[in-house]
């Protein structure tokens, strides 16, 4: 059965990114002229995916309302040069739901919530804070669904090259054997200190599973900060001998995470220079802007 669902974990306080985010979600930021998690929802459409599920929490009834059809505006805007969307939702069949998570539990526990919503489907796991940017075809969510079916994977997982002080921020995997482009791995580990990480291989926040998943987040125990973390998850299914691979981003592929005001800040600069419209006058003003300075 081909894959067609994707999750969407979007239940984060995003304190980082206060006082952005007081009032307004993190994935509702905008970068250029959309915000985050639209930029997930169209990367996921471009790959054939069409049934979605947000796990949402407190604050985060503006990501309904973005992706809710709007047929006052769609009339204020009738014979003018402007459109809602750029993706038409409805023509592509693609279809949204949402459940609410009613505590920050952790990662696991937000996908646990996906469990009736998947039945028997293998499914997509993409963070709603964390842009793929992926210029060139096969994307990776292409390239890792491929790769899912073929080796009949439990799990697969995005990853890509951090320097190793940055591993403390991410799940970091053990590769078995020679590292390629996809590899099998033998472990992962959730944020580990530069001296004890197996790799420099961290999860770029895009997996997909099937839902052999769920019963290894219902073994799972408090982690990492008392929560329950996908990465132990992940182990779980390791230690009972499941295959579980990655396929990295390739050279020119990029995760933005919009977590920090750093993050943040690179990501809108490099997706408004990649505006087609005003991408090149942008580039001018930077570089008027740093040549005054």
């Amino acid at each position: 059965m081909p894959i067609r669902k994707a999750v969407f974990p979007v239940a984060g306080m995003g304190t980082r990114l206060l006082p952005a985010t007081k009032s307004q979600p993190k994935e509702m930021l905008p970068v250029g002229y959309k915000p985050v998690v639209q930029y997930v929802v169209e990367e996921m459409v471009e790959q054939g995916l069409s049934k979605f599920l947000f796990i949402t929490g407190r604050k985060k009834r503006s990501i309904e309302d973005h992706f809710d059809a709007d047929p006052e505006l769609e009339a204020r805007l009738s014979g003018k040069d402007q459109i809602v969307d750029e993706v038409d939702y409805s023509a592509q069949g693609v279809e949204f739901y949402y459940a609410r998570q009613r505590r920050p539990d952790g990662n696991a526990d937000a996908v646990r919530l996906a469990r009736e919503f998947v039945g028997n489907e293998s499914f997509v796991v993409a963070f709603g804070d964390t842009i793929i940017y992926s210029p060139d075809t096969p994307r990776v969510i292409e390239r890792m669904v491929d790769s899912h079916e073929r080796h009949q994977s439990v799990a697969t997982i995005g990853v890509w090259e951090v320097p190793r002080e940055e591993t403390r921020k991410y799940g970091v995997v053990q590769p078995t054997g020679e590292i390629g482009d996809d590899f099998a791995i033998r472990d992962i580990v959730e944020k580990p200190e530069p001296s004890e990480a197996p790799s420099c291989l961290a999860v770029a926040a895009r997996y997909i599973f099937t839902p052999d998943i769920f019963s290894a987040i219902d073994s799972l125990e408090p982690g990492l900060g008392g929560e329950l973390w996908l990465t132990d998850a992940i182990r779980i299914l390791l230690q009972r001998g499941a295959p579980v691979r990655c396929v990295r981003l390739n050279g020119v592929e990029k995760r933005y995470d919009i977590g920090m005001p750093l993050t943040y800040y690179k990501a809108f600069a490099d997706f408004a220079l990649r505006d087609p419209e005003h991408g090149d006058d942008f580039r001018v003003y930077l570089r008027d802007k740093l040549a005054g300075e």
